[in-house]
């Protein structure tokens, strides 16, 4: 080895994290923004960190945080840190893992947004050093943590500041986990500086993400790989981004035709590319490439991190050897039970796993694995852990894998499902990074050895057990025109062309396998919902849009059939439409090419008015009020009959129509990337003008069912879907409250759109009993269908049997007919995907 890496580790400091405890200095500068917009300056910051840490006390104690990026979750941490107390940092999203640290490690307090002290003092002896524990990355269900000291985090938090360069003038955004060694990073190495970190657990495709990095003139990006396939989903290559400072890319290896393109980008629009690598056990970083030589070496780490130190180990003839990590940042040691929170240092230097070489200009470049790890999506997995987690539960597999995905061999088909289940919920990896399949024989090398490479060839495709559990699988039905292997890991329900009409059967069957969904999940790739592990409650969360949707359609049928009267659902659902427009048609304005916009406006049309045409023309042979202008949608302006009942989808296909046009207009869709929240504004502010040509309430059917009347409601919807900050949602309120009240003149009419309108706003999920959830998500999902067929319903039944006999015989046929229309269309998409795949092999064949 060499002989640079002997000598002792140098002695560590005993107390606290220096920047934890020092926030109050950078006074009135801006230190944290949340998600609503919500601003706190470090005096404010420092204020609620030193009341925390009155609360967690003076006597040293073992503090678990349930992190996320929110302001809570990093007061919680850095009370933690000034106080002395150890904490560990384990993800809020994660139930199970969250159970397991808590039965494994016995904390003293529990912090998972109430403050949980189970003890009033500690079970432990801590070491006087010990400040972080983190999970190792790619954990494999083990409890083994990563002891890290107070100085470890000071100074990896120091060396990053440092070669970023940044300032108290800058802003990051957080892209990335705050429990991820790599996100928490970010956080503490901006706190350093006194630099602004917005907070947001918003993916990079999601518009929310953007809104927030636009809205407070973010510097800085930060990602794994995958982070780099969801930016350009996000369009990244098209965004204007002007104050953009620099990028840094960790977590694994990206490609150097990608870095190099990357980096000459940055050079154009004037920011900087820092590719880096590390590991949890040197607290985050090891080595940088310097942001110049992004586009001359994208294949190099570059350099040790200022204070760092990287050599070679065993270094071959051909100058390969494994790379060795030594500086100030390398961790305690590990932990695998509490007995080990008493335990000093056990490492002085951090040999990585990694093959490496140095170059003659002193780059360091990375050419493969000495030990039995594979790192994917920014998760490094120990192959050996994943054999011993499977033998625990009475499996007996072989593991073998790279950067790609996990390979693993298993002797009976009866293992497949298990071990598949098992191997994707305990290392939170896609299902689509693990394969699973049946080797009869394990094959070996002369010496005895796994021949690993042959195991690899004879594992098979995995057995998909039941296809319930596959998102892709979800997906498919949902959206037909797919086959589940047309769908890749960066693929999301939005980008999928997803709707308002499909989301609702996707949402509740994704809510099947995985028990509560995170709120943004039409936006999360599905590599990443197939991480998920499930969360399955008595009571879970529902997006209160489904159940208002289905609420609505209630009242509307109920109220036609005359059980009750209670106005106001139909136009409830235009406000609904109007906030799904704005998520599904508008995912993000930089998402967008030059006609996509307008596509998939008029794809939502055309979803709306093709069964409403049909079922017209149906209902026009049976119903002699039903004339051809119902079934054209276009009675609400040119019709005599009395069937007036369609005027609601009538303005929902014009409206939606109207978008197309207007967003075919390049400066629209410009304005609409560049101010979301403005460009709805500016819309509902010219549909109101709408209302200077309509009667007087005496005059109702003369105007009530017309676009340019009712256009404004949609409007609304759009606007409050983009409002983020508590000020946007404010003048949301304020415009609601100012063009609602008095415009039917009935107080039951105007209250039901803005008590639907608060309640999306303002409570954006609701705790509804698991058995509701089925019966509410089938009516949502059919809501378009009940609307359309429940007059058919009355005219067979009503005044022949009991109003609310009619009105659950409305609903009940538009379930059926939405049934047999979801059917067809599946159907038809596996129809055309077979005709497009024998064309596609006609034409290879021609090749």
């Amino acid at each position: 080895m060499d002989t640079a890496l002997h000598g002792t580790h140098p002695a560590e400091g005993v107390g606290t994290v220096a920047f934890a405890a020092d926030l109050a200095r950078h006074g009135e500068r801006t230190a944290l923004i949340d998600a609503h917009g919500q601003r706190l300056t470090y005096r404010e910051l420092a204020e609620k960190v030193d009341v925390m840490r009155a609360r967690l006390g003076t006597e040293r104690r073992l503090v678990l945080v349930a992190a996320s990026n929110d302001v809570e979750p990093i007061v919680a941490y850095l009370a933690a840190l000034s106080g002395g107390h150890p904490v560990l940092l384990a993800n809020a999203g994660d139930a199970a893992h969250l159970d397991d640290l808590i039965a494994g490690y016995d904390p003293d307090v529990v912090i998972d947004g109430d403050i949980t002290e189970r003890r009033p003092g500690t079970a432990h002896t801590l070491h006087p050093e010990l400040a972080l524990l983190l999970s190792t990355s790619g954990s494999t269900g083990s409890p083994k943590l990563v002891r890290l000291s107070a100085r470890n985090v000071q100074s990896n938090a120091e060396a990053i500041a440092r070669y970023l360069a940044i300032t108290d003038t800058d802003r990051a955004i957080t892209s990335l986990p705050m429990q991820y060694c790599y996100g928490l990073s970010v956080i503490n190495s901006n706190l350093l500086r006194g630099a602004g970190l917005v907070l947001t657990d918003a993916s990079m495709i999601e518009p929310e993400f953007w809104t927030l990095f636009r809205e407070h003139h973010c510097t800085s990006l930060h990602g794994v790989p995958y982070t780099f396939d969801l930016l350009d989903r996000a369009g990244f290559a098209r965004m204007e981004l002007p104050s953009l400072r620099y990028v840094t890319q960790a977590g694994g290896k990206l490609s150097a035709e990608r870095v190099a393109e990357l980096a000459a980008r940055g050079e154009r629009e004037g920011w900087q590319l820092f590719v880096m690598y590390g590991q949890t056990e040197a607290t985050a970083r090891m080595a940088y490439l310097p942001p110049e030589l992004a586009r001359t070496r994208p294949d190099s780490i570059g350099v040790a991190i200022p204070g760092g130190d990287l050599a070679l180990a065993s270094e071959s003839a051909s100058g390969e050897g494994e790379l060795i990590y030594r500086g100030p940042n390398v961790m305690l040691g590990y932990a695998e039970s509490p007995a080990d929170l008493a335990e000093g240092r056990t490492v002085t230097e951090l040999a990585t796993g990694d093959l490496a070489r140095r170059t003659g200009d002193g780059l360091f470049e990375i050419t493969g694995r000495s030990s039995r790890f594979i790192k994917i999506s920014g998760l490094r997995i120990d192959l050996d852990r994943v054999e011993a987690l499977c033998a625990e539960r009475g499996h007996a597999v072989r593991c073998t894998g790279d950067d790609e995905g996990l390979v693993v061999a298993v002797s009976s088909a009866e293992d497949v499902a298990p071990v598949t289940e098992l191997v994707t919920s305990r290392l939170c990896l896609p299902a689509g990074a693990i394969r699973v399949g049946v080797v009869a024989e394990t094959a070996r090398l002369p010496s005895g050895k796994v021949d690993y490479a042959a195991l690899a060839a004879a594992v098979g495709t995995p057995e998909t057990g039941d296809p319930a559990v596959d998102v892709r699988e979800i997906f498919a039905r949902v959206l037909p025109r797919y086959a589940p292997s047309d769908i890749g890991d960066a693929d999301t329900f939005v980008t999928l062309g997803g709707d308002s009409l499909s989301y609702v059967r996707a949402s509740i069957e994704l809510e099947k396998v995985l028990g509560e969904v995170p709120p943004n999940w039409p936006s999360v790739p599905v590599g990443e919902l197939e991480r998920q592990r499930p969360r399955h409650r008595w009571f879970p969360l529902v997006e209160t849009n489904i159940v208002l949707r289905a609420i609505a359609v209630v009242l509307v049928v109920g109220t036609h059939v005359e059980l009750f009267r209670v106005l106001g659902g139909a136009h409830l659902l235009l406000i609904l439409a109007g906030w799904s427009f704005a998520r599904f048609c508008l995912p993000s304005g930089s998402e967008r090419g030059t006609t996509t916009t307008s596509r998939a406006i008029l794809r939502s049309a055309v979803r709306i008015a093709i069964p409403s045409m049909l079922w017209l023309a149906w209902r026009m042979l049976a119903a002699p009020d039903v004339s051809l202008a119902n079934v054209l949608l276009v009675h609400n302006y040119v019709g005599t009959t009395t069937a007036v009942g369609y005027w609601f989808v009538e303005v929902m296909v014009q409206t939606l129509l109207l978008l197309a046009v207007l967003f075919a207009i390049p400066a629209v869709r410009r304005a609409e990337r560049r101010y979301p929240f403005l460009t709805p504004l500016v819309v509902f502010a010219g549909s109101l003008t709408g209302r200077l040509f309509i009667g007087d309430i005496a005059h109702w059917f003369e105007w009530a069912m017309t676009t340019h009347a009712m256009a404004w409601f949609f409007a609304l919807g759009w606007l409050a879907f983009r409002a983020r900050s508590r000020t946007q949602q404010l003048i949301v309120v304020a415009a609601a409250l100012l063009t609602v009240p008095g415009f039917f003149e009935n107080s039951v009419r105007e209250g039901i759109p803005l008590a639907g309108l608060l309640l999306v706003l303002f409570l954006p999920r609701l705790r509804l009993p698991r058995v509701l959830v089925p019966l509410i998500g089938l009516v949502a999902s059919a809501s378009l269908y009940i609307y359309l067929t429940h007059f058919a319903a009355i005219d067979a039944l009503a005044g022949r049997v009991p109003g609310l006999v009619v009105t659950l015989a409305g609903i009940g046929l538009g379930i059926a007919v939405w049934f047999a229309a979801e059917r067809a269309m599946a159907l038809t998409g596996r129809a055309w995907r077979g005709r497009a795949a024998r064309h596609h092999g006609r034409r290879a064949a021609t090749c």
